[in-house]
């Protein structure tokens, strides 16, 4: 008799039996699986592989991909996982035996074929535009456009735009209730003149799922069901004052399952091959991301720097220390480090990109660079030269992606507050619930941060691009492990999270970058603060300079801030002692007076002087 496949399991998940699991990313070039297993000493990754991902012609199969990366893990584990029977659609995973073999649980998750991809339709582009866009992003989608009401355009702009778009899913919002029903029904008729249609599936209607006002729902319906397949939700933002995102976040869930993934090439034997949903790559992470920042009450802001995109992830507090934590996400689909790198060419400038650079390169020379990367994209740094211009260019789309992710993760004022009717249609960055000061932890994720040579520079990108204040923990994710984990910790929350301390994050060490109460101006070399080390050792931080201090991963202890002056904030406030943890890395302890926002001196000389310093602190070479 044959062996039992996972696919023949029972469906109910007893996480307390699970023993070993597999999990897969499958990405837009590659398939990537993870072994997780329960150890003596608790859950641990143990093995890794990975194969081109399948879903484009000539196969066009997404499960080929797949039993191949099974393949690698089962060859590097020295144990069988797979089926010597090939039974057609059936999973080729075996249950785990006593002498070893098999798995209890496969899980998956995807940004295949492109990832999900979505348009979003809202009335104010500040509001409840704003809504759909955080909607969406949370979900784990890359908003191809977002068209409103009062965005500038024509009517015909928006539908000329709109039916060149091949969506998976539409999203309509706008509309308070009890206010405005024409503008929810002209964005219906906006998306019935432009006739999207589905990238997968010629015969499938296109979901759009309306969260607008309730009162006109039953004739947007009218509208749109004919050539839409029509899904209602509650208002995404009922009040002006008031955000609604979970009831569309779960409709957007549910159709990527059920429509978008069903017709994708192989997806629906892969979908049957496990009892747990296949999640977007980018709301797996989202959701690992949160998970940790709840469990270990965190302010946690990561990012994941690609080829073609960065996507940065944040969990804030909601305003103030007993608010519940905000998540948000928001991904740069223009900024990345290949296929994209034109773009943050153009978007930084050739200024912004050189003066991260220890060493004189002229403009022409640094644009003819980049566009051979761009024509190579698959091409990797050959000199020290090549490396330091790539991670120049790093902290550029890094702080760019930084900047829109800003602007989106924006909060709601409390309808306590006193604002006019104005207030609210000018709510912007300013109103950012990232406050840096707070921030606990950065992770960062992708081939420049988690690959680099050295994890000292991971550490001085992150620091140069995102510019913390106070104290902040930095690490990067060793193997891009997140997305497993995330769709691990929707069956057990507590071992996802034990893997993600143990082998998903790399401690890089901890900043300590006190600031200048009104951005007031000091001189190089005077004293901001005085840092006692947990080894009692006092040093200064001083205007103008980093260091950094050995203090060895894997350790931690407390560490003392002293302001100079009343004017300096450490992170309880100016003037004020702070005390907080610390955790050792790759970088160590780094004291950082540079000062908010970084500022780089003006004549040519002075800034090579600078720069060269920064990397000599952290021991990196240069030439």
């Amino acid at each position: 008799m044959a062996a039992k496949r996972v696919s023949e399991a029972a469906t109910t998940i007893e996480a307390n039996k699970l023993r070993v699991v597999l999990a897969t990313d499958c990405g837009s070039t590659t398939t990537k699986a993870v072994l997780f297993e329960k150890k003596e000493d608790g859950w641990r990754q143990t093995f890794r592989g990975e194969a081109p991902t399948t879903v484009e012609k000539p196969v066009a199969d997404v499960t080929i991909g797949a039993k191949n990366a099974f393949l690698e893990v089962q060859e590097l584990a020295g144990r069988q996982i797979l089926s010597r029977e090939e039974e057609g659609d059936k999973c080729p995973l075996l249950i785990r035996e006593g002498d070893g073999s098999g798995v209890d649980l496969y899980v998956s998750t995807s940004s295949a074929g492109g990832g999900l991809q979505m348009i979003v339709a809202g009335v104010v582009s500040n509001m409840t535009t704003a809504s759909a866009e955080r909607a969406a992003l949370g979900a784990g989608a890359i908003v191809m456009d977002a068209v409103s009401i009062d965005d500038g355009r024509e009517q015909y702009e928006r539908v000329r735009k709109v039916r060149h778009l091949r969506p998976d899913i539409v999203l309509i919002a706008g509309g308070a209730e009890g206010g405005t029903i024409s503008h929810p029904l002209e964005l219906a008729e906006t998306i019935l003149q432009a006739d999207p249609r589905p990238r997968f599936g010629e015969t499938l209607k296109l979901p759009v799922i309306y969260a607008a006002n309730s009162k006109a729902r039953v004739q947007a319906e009218e509208i749109l069901r004919q050539r839409f397949e029509f899904i209602a939700v509650d208002n995404i933002r009922p009040a002006l004052e008031r955000e609604n995102l979970a009831p569309a976040r779960n409709a957007i869930h549910e159709l990527f399952l059920n429509h978008v993934m069903s017709h994708a090439p192989g997806y629906r034997k892969l979908m049957s091959w496990s009892p747990v949903a296949i999640m977007p790559t980018p709301a797996a992470v989202g959701d690992m991301v949160l998970a940790a920042a709840e469990k270990w009450n965190l302010q946690i802001l990561a990012v994941d720097i690609g080829g073609a995109t960065t996507d940065v992830f944040s969990v804030f507090r909601g305003g103030s220390p007993d608010q519940a934590f905000v998540f948000n996400r928001t991904v740069s689909a223009n900024l990345g480090m290949s296929y994209s790198v034109g773009n943050v060419l153009i978007e930084a400038g050739e200024d912004n990109i050189r003066r991260w650079l220890p060493f004189r390169m002229h403009k022409e020379e640094l644009r003819d660079r980049l566009c051979n990367k761009m024509i190579r994209p698959t091409s990797i740094p050959y000199t020290i030269e090549d490396l330091l211009l790539e991670q120049a260019v790093a902290r550029e789309a890094l702080r760019l992606a930084f900047i829109h992710h800003r602007r989106l993760a924006v909060g709601l004022k409390g309808t306590k507050q006193r604002r006019s009717i104005g207030d609210f249609f000018r709510q912007s960055s300013a109103d950012s619930l990232l406050d840096m000061i707070g921030l606990d932890l950065i992770i960062g994720s992708g081939g420049v941060l988690s690959h680099a040579p050295e994890r000292r520079s991971g550490a001085l990108m992150l620091i140069d691009a995102y510019e913390p204040e106070g104290v902040t923990r930095l690490a990067v994710d060793s193997i891009f492990m997140m997305p497993h984990l995330g769709v691990f910790a929707s069956v057990d929350k507590n071992a996802a999270a034990e893997i993600f301390v143990r082998d998903c994050l790399i401690d890089l060490g901890t900043v300590i970058a006190p600031v200048v109460a009104g951005r007031a101006a000091m001189e190089t070399g005077a004293a901001l603060a005085q840092a006692v080390l947990p080894d009692g050792r006092r040093l200064p931080i001083r205007c103008g300079e980093i260091q950094c201090c050995e203090y060895e991963a894997g350790e931690r202890g407390e560490i003392v801030v002293v302001p100079a002056s009343r004017r300096v904030d450490a992170g309880s406030g100016p003037g004020k002692t702070h005390r907080a943890q610390v955790y050792g890395g790759y970088a160590g302890i780094v004291l950082d007076g540079r000062g908010r926002p970084l500022v780089f001196p003006a004549a040519e000389e002075a800034r090579l002087a600078a720069v060269q310093q920064w990397y000599r602190a952290f021991g990196l070479k240069t030439e």
